[in-house]
């Protein structure tokens, strides 16, 4: 009965330290710009290994949006200041349109020039200049004071 206990505790201990490793591997990988797509004041943004927390992607965003802007001109307002930039999951590359639910770019010529939607964040302002991030469960805005607020779902 011992014996047994002990390899339950073990193989529990193993588990709860790989699931850690795991979490740690994935909130440390740095994240890769593949490709960026304009389209106006949109711009898609291709990543490869996003942070997979709301905090992680929106930390994210407020730690590169000067690098953004500078290397590939993200955010891109319009004449009234607007803008709205996405990042896009790259999964597995640029493929052929599957007539259905693929996002296609403009700026490429087909028929390599979709990507399957795999919306991970996005980031757009307002009127009054607010910034709202989109996340998986829900949405945030920045206060007029720069604090973050998480708007509740209606």
């Amino acid at each position: 009965m011992k014996a047994n206990l002990n390899k339950i505790l073990l193989a529990l201990s193993f588990s709860v330290s790989l699931l850690l490793a795991s979490v740690l591997w994935l909130s440390l990988r740095s994240v890769e710009i593949v490709a960026v797509h304009k389209d106006g004041n949109y711009s898609s943004v291709l990543v490869k290994s996003f942070p997979i927390t709301d905090k992680g992607k929106i930390n994210w965003w407020l730690e590169n949006k000067d690098m953004l802007k500078k290397v590939y001109d993200v955010p891109a307002p319009d004449n009234e200041g607007f803008f709205e930039v996405i990042f896009w999951g790259f999964g597995e590359g640029y493929k052929e349109t599957d007539g259905y639910d693929n996002l296609c770019f403009s700026d490429m010529k087909p028929p390599i020039n979709c990507i399957e939607k795999d919306k991970v964040f996005t980031v757009w302002n307002d009127r009054g200049k607010r910034l709202f991030f989109g996340v998986q469960d829900g949405f945030y805005r920045t206060k007029e004071n720069g604090e973050m607020v998480k708007i509740k779902d209606e």
